[in-house]
């Protein structure tokens, strides 16, 4: 494939985005109405649901914290307005600091201060407008593929996934990390059975015993819990298309890393230091692992599904891969890329990997995805402790 030109917004951190969203942050549950009153009223803002942002603590917290935090300095963002309740655990003046300190526009609403949701939201939807006009303004630039961070998943596997597009997205993986730039892996409860083919290939001793550190620690969550991980994966759905075992299952999730080498492997929300291949450490919940990769800085992600879904992100567009041709004639209204074409023997990986590499310059230059189109702005942290 030709390597075209991007063209993106540069942020004032230097990082690169293709989209240039206003976001109406909540960090709290109660601020959520508030925050999605002010989309409505304002074009060109987004926001999204969740339902934490109090009586978190310890590293519980700061998870949230992080995740929080990533999404309003991801570099789709142009600016973002912080809106909290005033008396909740995660304070929304300690996150928006937190985020100006890339640079951008940052403000904050708090619904108690401002005297109630109608004046928080009236407040914030003038502050939103005149964001949003500012943004408007903005030249693109062009950049090259070594500043994107693309993130890879897979959801509602199904036989196909590991034969056809999962291993098209792993060659789409290697090439971008060919050119300079980064992928991530997420799914860590799903590459269980596979971890020793992706520790062979860490750059050194420590990413590989990471490697199995992670994967250990995920199924004693689940030990501790009293349960067997894999009493629910795979799920129906994927047992429905034809997946048998979770190692079969993380056999096929794991071709979407390709074949470079392992770079590092990062925690949920963080945002990779290393470029090349990543792991972050996430569970296999399809929203909350979307979310901890763009929270962790993907610009854009790429998103197999063999039994199909909707999903997709408030701030990054997300590339819908269907693993077989039936399921993407039945969901076309979801799915962007037809993936079935190598089972049926028409095309092969390198052919649909190449549709898949255009498919991601043409969405960062604007085009938009099918989820885009239907506003399915999906949103969940990984709690990883109890509420006190």
């Amino acid at each position: 494939m030709e390597q075209n030109l991007l063209w993106g917004y540069r942020r004032p951190d230097g990082r690169v985005g293709i989209r240039n969203h206003v976001l109406i942050l909540p960090t709290i549950v109660c601020a959520t109405q508030a925050a999605k009153n002010v989309t409505e009223l304002v074009q060109g803002t987004v926001s999204f649901i969740h339902q934490h942002g109090c009586a978190q603590v310890g590293v519980d917290y700061d998870q949230t914290f992080r995740t929080y935090v990533g999404m309003g300095t991801n570099p789709n963002v142009y600016g973002v307005i912080v809106m909290g309740l005033g008396c909740e655990t995660h304070q929304g003046r300690s996150v928006a600091d937190e985020i100006a300190k890339c640079g951008k526009p940052v403000e904050l609403v708090s619904i108690q201060d401002h005297g109630g949701t109608l004046a928080a939201t009236a407040e914030a939807a003038k502050i939103a407008a005149q964001m949003v006009q500012d943004a408007s303004a903005l030249v693109k630039e062009p950049f090259d593929m070594s500043e994107l961070i693309v993130a890879t998943e897979c959801g509602g596997s199904d036989a196909c996934s590991g034969l056809s597009a999962n291993p098209a997205v792993g060659y789409v993986s290697d090439r971008v990390v060919d050119r300079g730039g980064t992928a991530i892996l997420a799914e860590t409860t799903e590459l269980i059975g596979a971890e020793h083919l992706l520790a062979d290939r860490a750059v050194n001793d420590r990413v590989a015993q990471k490697v199995y550190q992670v994967i250990e620690a995920m199924e004693s969550r689940a030990i501790h819990m009293g349960v067997d991980i894999r009493t629910g994966n795979p799920s129906p759905g994927n047992r429905k298309g034809g997946l048998t075992t979770l190692e079969e299952k993380s056999l096929g999730a794991a071709a979407k890393a390709g074949t470079r080498p392992l770079q590092e492997l990062i925690d949920y929300a963080e945002r990779p230091s290393e470029k090349g291949l990543v792991w972050m450490d996430t569970p296999g919940h399809d929203i909350e692992q979307l979310s901890g990769m763009v929270a962790g800085g993907a610009q854009i992600v790429l998103f197999t599904s063999g039994r199909g879904t909707p999903t997709g992100s408030p701030i990054a567009p997300v590339i819908k891969i269907a693993t077989n041709t039936s399921m993407f004639e039945k969901m076309r209204e979801n799915m962007d890329v037809n993936a079935g074409t190598i089972i049926e023997g028409t095309e092969n990986l390198e052919s649909v990997g190449e549709r898949i590499l255009n498919e991601i310059e043409r969405t960062a230059n604007g085009k938009l995805t099918k989820s885009e189109i239907l506003k399915q702005h999906d949103f969940g942290i990984w709690r990883i402790g109890p509420t006190f």
